[in-house]
């Protein structure tokens, strides 16, 4: 059976690549309308049916809340577009980019934040922004 939000999160992943930037699973599932789900399961479930029936979005934009991807395409993907990986645990690797730059984060009201942005300094800033 397909997942019924994939659309939405087929939207999202869009908005990623015209931003350049990655987002963790949560947040790209909370931006579609719906919870990850636990260990991101719900995500997973949508990425396997944007990957097969979407294969022209940047499905490696959406990465592990805890920035860790399978090693492998995933891994490849996020190192060609200019992330640093590291071996991590057993199949998995580290993902580390400049989060206050590269990190999607979106407001309740639907406006973009930089990751790192202090309480502060969000309300002046207009743009921030896997497999198994």
């Amino acid at each position: 059976m397909a997942s019924t939000r994939a659309p939405a999160v087929a939207e999202v992943l869009w908005e990623l690549k015209r931003a350049d930037k990655l987002a963790t699973y949560c947040n790209i599932a909370t931006r579609a309308g719906f919870s990850a789900g636990a260990n991101g399961r719900a995500m997973i479930t949508c990425m396997k049916t944007i990957r097969r029936d979407w294969p022209h979005l940047q499905w490696w934009r959406a990465i592990r809340d805890d920035r860790t991807v399978l090693a492998g395409e995933h891994a490849e993907e996020l190192e060609e577009w200019g992330a640093t990986i590291t071996p991590s645990e057993e199949d998995r690797v580290l993902v580390e980019f400049d989060e206050e730059t590269k990190l999607m984060i979106w407001n309740e009201d639907g406006s973009q934040e930089l990751a790192n942005a202090s309480d502060d300094d969000s309300e002046d800033n207009d743009e921030g922004g896997e497999e198994e």
